[in-house]
């Protein structure tokens, strides 16, 4: 899928590369190639599941320490 942008009338060239860059992160072109830079092995099932645990329960906590009043915001300047 090429990616093509052409300079319109009275655009300067900062607004081509602009638009250039947008169209580029809209279309998820450098996400792919990063994806594809190094090869993954797939997880197996099990691994999958216990990050997903991990996940809940790391969420759950934070949840549980923030109605506890535990955790600091950091814009706060207290």
């Amino acid at each position: 899928m090429p990616l093509e942008v052409k300079k319109q009338e009275k655009e300067s060239a900062q607004g081509v590369i602009r638009r250039f860059l947008k169209a580029v992160k809209q279309s998820g072109i450098l996400k792919e190639a990063q994806k594809r830079r190094f090869f993954v092995r797939p997880l197996s099932a099990k691994k999958k599941r216990e990050a997903a645990l991990t996940r809940i329960k790391a969420q759950k906590d934070y949840e549980r320490r923030d109605k506890l009043g535990l955790i600091k915001n950091r814009y706060d300047r207290k």
